[in-house]
């Protein structure tokens, strides 16, 4: 089920949009205000953004760059009443993929939706049951988010891309660590432990003195 961030604040107008929403089986946050909508973010992994523009506390194109500035690549839609074109180069500036003028066609906008939804799946790579997305850094077990650091994310995906065969920890330290930093066989250790136990009935095994196997 894929998770929508809307940031809107007519009452009205929000409500429809959450209930078409999630007749089309999407899960919805809504949030009435900018900094409401900021906080959600750190605290939830949306797969698309639609955004308001005139809304309490942080306006939508305030947020959208704020959140591309931190390296926030999520698909954002623009829904909103400006129909200058001085706006729409604004929006499409600060990092929209999308923009719609309201009133608009809902049919039109789960159609949109799904295009960018669809663009965003052609960026992940499957390996059986697992499922790394590679835009989001997020990865998935049946469609269960695992809890993954970064360097998580970055050992998991290593060992996907060689399912089946030996990962050296010379390979690993060298996609894991900078030049500058210091990588030590505990450490890399501590993370191979730490995705055994996320991924549940996937096996990495032990291949001693030399590196691991992710098995598919």
């Amino acid at each position: 089920m894929n998770k929508v961030l809307l940031l809107e604040d007519d009452l009205l107008f929000g409500e429809s949009l959450q209930d078409l929403l999630e007749e089309d089986g999407y899960e919805v946050q809504w949030c009435r205000n900018g900094q409401e909508a900021l906080d959600a973010t750190f605290h939830t992994k949306f797969d698309i953004y639609l955004l308001d523009i005139n809304v309490p506390l942080i306006d939508g194109i305030s947020l959208l760059h704020d959140l591309r500035r931190g390296d926030d690549k999520t698909p954002a839609i623009f829904l909103t009443s400006h129909v200058e074109k001085e706006m729409m180069v604004q929006g499409f500036q600060s990092g929209a993929d999308d923009y719609m003028t309201k009133p608009f066609d809902t049919d039109e906008l789960l159609l949109r939706m799904n295009a960018r939804l669809m663009r965003t799946a052609k960026m992940c790579d499957e390996c059986g049951v697992l499922q790394l997305d590679h835009q989001q850094k997020r990865a998935f077990i049946e469609g269960v988010e695992l809890n993954l650091s970064v360097k998580e994310y970055a050992l998991l995906s290593l060992l996907a891309r060689h399912v089946n065969k030996v990962v050296t920890k010379e390979m690993i330290a060298a996609e894991l660590w900078s030049a500058s930093e210091s990588a030590s066989n505990g450490a890399i250790r501590v993370y191979i432990n730490r995705l055994k136990g996320e991924l549940g009935n996937m096996v990495i095994e032990n291949i001693r003195g030399i590196g691991y196997r992710l098995v598919s």
